[in-house]
This record gives structure tokens, C-alpha cells and sequence, in this order.
């Protein structure tokens, strides 16, 4: 079959979608994109600023131009922000433009990976951040799945032999 052409990333925060995104990239030889840092330099603001400025709405919108866009590029491993699955639209545009791999990751990894990351705004409120991360993982979990041409659970794994097993996977 070879490789396709168009791979994309989705998970929780803390899945290593864009860590290993970078690494999958290089041994498919495809250009690597993460959906945050385009909006990041689209708009000359940080995600928190976003989400301060226009709310989680506001960043949505965004994110879907972006999605719409980078999803009809070839040649590409998009690595997407852990909420692009809340928009059917996004969804839509994953699923039916390219090789949708889930990195599924526990609650308790979630956690541990995300403890120290003041850049993520969904856990900088008031609601402790394993509650936060518990519900974003009950109402996401079936749409990561639903739109997932594959799936690998990345817990206890390193990046690089995630990478090598999703390239495995995708040459096959």
C-alpha cells in the first residue's frame, strides 16, 4: 500500500501527538504541522492569550479554518489540538481527507504528563485538573475512536518507539 499522504494526529492533551508527530513525520518523509502553533502564528498570539481574549469559542473557530485548510494538504502529518474532535465539522474534515491515528492515553498519564504545563487553559481554571481531564476523556473518547483509522495506546512507551511502530503500521 505505502504510505499515505495525509496523516493526522488526535488525542488528549499529553498523548505526545505533537512529539511523536515530529518523529513519525521524518521516517514517513512527510512535512510536520501542529494545528496550535499554526494558530499560534496566524493570529502573533499564544493559545492562552486566545482563550483569555476570544474564549474556547473564539479558539475553535480558528482552529476550524485551520483544520478545513491543512487537511487538504499532501504530503502532510498533522498533529491536531486534543479538542478538534468537538466540531462534527472537524471531524468530518479528518475522517474523509486522510489516515486518522488515535494515541490513546490514560487519565493517570495524562495527568502526569500535563502536571507542569501552564500552557494548556482548559486546566488553569478553578475545577482541579483530573476532573477537567476525566470529563474531556469521557466525551472525547468515542470520537477519537469513531474517526480513528488506527489506534495505539501510547502509555509507558517512549516516543520514538511509538513513532516506529506507527510507521510499521502505516507502510503495511
Amino acid at each position: 500500500m505505502g504510505s499515505p499522504s495525509r496523516v493526522f494526529l488526535v488525542g488528549p492533551m499529553g498523548a505526545g501527538k505533537t512529539t511523536i508527530g515530529r518523529q513519525l513525520a521524518q521516517l514517513l518523509k512527510l512535512d510536520f504541522a501542529d494545528t496550535d502553533q499554526e494558530i499560534e502564528e496566524r493570529t502573533g498570539a499564544d493559545i492562552p492569550w486566545i482563550f483569555d481574549v476570544e474564549g474556547e469559542e473564539g479558539f475553535r473557530k480558528r482552529e476550524m479554518k485551520v483544520i478545513d485548510e491543512m487537511t487538504e494538504r499532501n504530503g502532510l502529518l498533522l498533529a491536531t489540538g486534543g479538542g478538534v474532535v468537538e466540531s462534527s465539522e472537524n471531524r468530518r474534515a479528518l475522517s474523509s481527507r486522510g489516515f486518522v491515528i488515535y494515541l490513546y492515553t490514560s487519565i493517570e498519564e495524562q495527568i502526569r504528563r500535563t502536571k507542569r504545563d501552564t500552557r494548556r487553559p482548559l486546566l488553569q481554571g478553578e475545577e482541579d485538573p483530573e476532573t477537567v481531564l476525566r470529563n474531556l476523556m469521557t466525551r472525547r473518547d468515542p470520537w477519537y475512536r469513531d474517526i480513528a483509522d488506527y489506534i495505539i495506546d501510547t502509555d509507558g512507551c517512549s516516543p520514538r518507539s511509538v513513532a516506529q511502530k506507527l510507521a510499521a503500521a502505516c507502510e503495511s
